[in-house]
């Protein structure tokens, strides 16, 4: 008869004498490494079995089973491992590709870039006159951007600031209208992305005026 005398005990399977090299317990915890050790112990005790006290096929099948599950779920975590190595691969792709380009976040102040100012807004619904108000320091209205029919969603503009003294201005406002009723609007500030940055697995942008954001902060890029 060929039929085992006891059950293999697979706990044992990652301490199996030898081991007394790094390479060597990296290899023990490998699946594949596992399969070769419980293969060898099943013919050992095959070949040395009491024919008179011979394990059952349900404990032989039974414990095939467990040595298919630790190496199913091994292969399953690598299969994890490569997709979350192929993910921060592409997120850093991604991140390189922003670098230069315009974030929308929210707020009302301008970006300088020499004598053009630029910003710009979101609107809830589309609106049949955009105009945004310039605002100096001192709560005046310094000049104003009549930007006409606009659609729903995000709109970039630009001002010129030719003469005009960045420290004189506040920021800006929107007057929105649709049929003569206001039309929400959100002001987004406007700042070019000077580097990108992963923690923990998430990704983060240092804007050029200082800010330092997550990337889900962002409304959108220009």
């Amino acid at each position: 008869m060929s039929m085992l005398a006891s059950p293999i005990d697979l706990s044992n399977l990652g301490s199996t004498a030898g081991s007394s090299t790094a390479s060597a317990s990296n290899k023990a915890t490998d699946a594949q490494a596992s399969q070769d050790r419980f293969l060898k112990l099943l013919v050992a005790q095959l070949n040395n079995q009491d024919p008179l006290n011979p394990m059952d096929n349900a404990q032989m099948t039974t414990q095939m089973a467990q040595i298919n599950t630790v190496s199913g779920i091994q292969q399953l975590n690598d299969t994890l491992k490569g997709m979350a190595e192929q993910y921060s691969a592409m997120q850093a792709m991604q991140g390189t590709s922003l670098i230069g380009r315009e974030a929308l976040v929210p707020g009302n102040t301008l970006t300088f870039d020499g004598d053009t100012a630029k910003g710009a807004l979101a609107l809830e619904r589309a609106a049949s006159s955009v105009t945004v108000d310039i605002m100096g320091t001192n709560g005046a209205v310094l000049d104003s951007v009549h930007l006409g029919a606009r659609g729903a969603g995000q709109h970039a503009f630009d001002w010129n600031a030719s003469g005009v003294d960045p420290a004189s201005v506040r920021g800006f406002s929107i007057r929105a209208t649709s049929d003569g009723s206001a039309v929400a609007a959100t002001p987004l500030l406007r700042v070019p992305v000077a580097s990108v940055g992963f923690q923990g697995g998430a990704m983060s942008l240092q804007l050029q005026n200082g800010q330092t954001l997550g990337y889900d902060q962002v409304r959108a890029f220009m």
